[in-house]
């Protein structure tokens, strides 16, 4: 068992990726270069299991298991403090990459291979690959730069995300486009309308959300704009209101359903927004726990 990389002092830079509707934590050790991902967590997805101290159990059978097989999958384990959902950090055993590709290996069945699948692929993925440009946005001198409230705020941080991966990276499209049945803006239209939602005020929270509102229905790129334009939307609470999204406080499918609802009614999206206000606008880890829920909304 190695030791633990991070003291309580250091930053953590924490990812969430979704299995299944599962949460699956991860930390960046930066002295090495790589994430540690919780074995708990897999564990629970392999076993589609609940109970935490059912898959602790498990874990603690397993290694004993894998111990007197002389497999060196227990000794590649190290313990991390993470952040449990009483608000406190505990140790909890974490393997890297290629260990829990390892410990996957270990469970028969189709799930085990298409968790194996996911876990292997996802990074490499458009989607995995623009949300490790969006981790380092914040951090990134770029990010004091971008204009707050503006299309052109809009335009570069959906450039900063896709760019590379997208041709259009930052353009507005030429095309129409719709989704789920329902038309956005008309390609037209489209520059005459950014005009229009950029005039909008935001000033206050309803403002912001209104405006937030409109910005979703003109749908301005071909692709990403949800991603886009969840963090164009918390760079103007920070300015205006000092608050950001906590967004890990709203459900994927209540957040689809209120943004559904909210061309023609808003007031269910600005319950679950408001409810979900952070004074913590400063925080990394708010913004990383906001890059994993935003990108897990537009997972299909």
């Amino acid at each position: 068992m190695q030791k633990g990389l991070m003291t309580d002092g250091e930053q953590q830079k924490i990812s969430i990726r979704f299995f299944d509707d599962r949460e699956v934590r991860a930390l960046w050790d930066e002295q090495n270069s790589k994430w540690w991902f919780s074995v708990l967590d897999i564990i629970a997805v392999l076993t589609d299991q609940d109970d935490y101290t059912k898959t602790r159990n498990y874990w603690k059978y397993l290694k004993a298991k894998l111990k007197k097989e002389g497999n060196e999958l227990v000794s590649a384990t190290t313990q991390l403090k993470l952040l449990a959902s009483d608000g406190k950090r505990y140790l909890t055993d974490m393997l890297d990459h290629d260990g829990i590709i390892a410990l996957g290996k270990e469970f028969p069945g189709k799930k085990a291979n298409r968790f194996i699948e996911w876990f292997t692929y996802s990074d490499e993925s458009i989607d995995g690959k623009s949300k490790t440009k969006a981790y380092a946005l914040f951090e990134s001198s770029f990010f004091d730069s971008i204009e707050v409230g503006t299309t052109k705020g809009l335009q570069q941080i959906h450039a900063y995300l896709f760019g590379g991966l997208y041709d259009f990276a930052g353009q507005i499209r030429q095309k129409n486009i719709s989704k789920g049945g329902f038309q956005f803006a008309a390609s037209s239209f489209l520059e005459k309308t950014l005009k229009q939602i950029e005039s909008m005020p935001e000033t206050t929270f309803d403002e912001i959300i209104d405006k937030y509102v409109e910005m979703n229905i003109a749908h301005p790129f071909m692709e990403g704009n949800g991603r886009s334009t969840r963090i164009w939307l918390d760079m103007i609470l920070k300015k205006r209101l000092k608050k950001c999204v906590d967004w890990s406080k709203i459900e994927k499918n209540d957040y689809m359903e209120a943004m559904a609802q909210s061309a023609l009614d808003s007031s269910l999206l600005k319950k679950l927004i408001k409810n979900a206000l952070t004074n913590k606008i400063n925080s990394r880890e708010m913004f990383m726990k906001g890059i994993d829920h935003s990108y897990y909304y537009e997972e299909p």
